[in-house]
């Protein structure tokens, strides 16, 4: 007979530290991906798929993100009103200039799974343009990689 069951995390094994990665001449693939690993919890013993037992990260820099090869004008980010016509379009490069946050915003969104827990793991998500934010006194973690 067979005595291991399945861990399952409850609400109170869950514990959130807060993460600071500077944006600073990253990648914005390789950061997108260390954030949305950061935020599903993935580098913690108690990860679940089908729980939110993520951390909260703040991503400061953000206005100096990097892109590979030609991305900055080729890449283009689509939505579209609801309306005959409707549908609109603006280049990476210009996102990067009028919205810097958006960009790694999308990026880590699209890296998180399309499920009910995207829109809780993407609350715990600040992007800050500079190096100021609001969150010091929670901030327990630096990363500079």
């Amino acid at each position: 007979m067979n005595t291991l069951k399945t861990y399952s995390p409850r609400a109170s094994d869950i514990e959130r530290k807060w993460h600071v990665i500077d944006a600073k001449d990253q990648v914005l693939g390789r950061l997108a991906s260390r954030v949305a690993s950061l935020l599903m919890g993935k580098h913690k013993p108690i990860f679940s798929r089908n729980a939110d037992v993520g951390d909260c990260v703040v991503v400061i820099n953000a206005e100096k993100v990097r892109v590979t090869g030609n991305k900055a004008k080729l890449k283009v980010y689509y939505h579209h009103s609801g309306y005959p016509g409707g549908l609109k379009s603006v280049t990476l490069e210009e996102l990067k200039r009028t919205h810097p946050t958006r960009v790694i915003e999308y990026a880590v969104k699209g890296m998180l799974p399309d499920n009910r827990l995207n829109a809780k793991m993407m609350k715990r998500l600040k992007v800050h343009v500079g190096e100021a934010y609001p969150h010091y006194g929670k901030v327990a973690t630096v990363s500079q990689e």
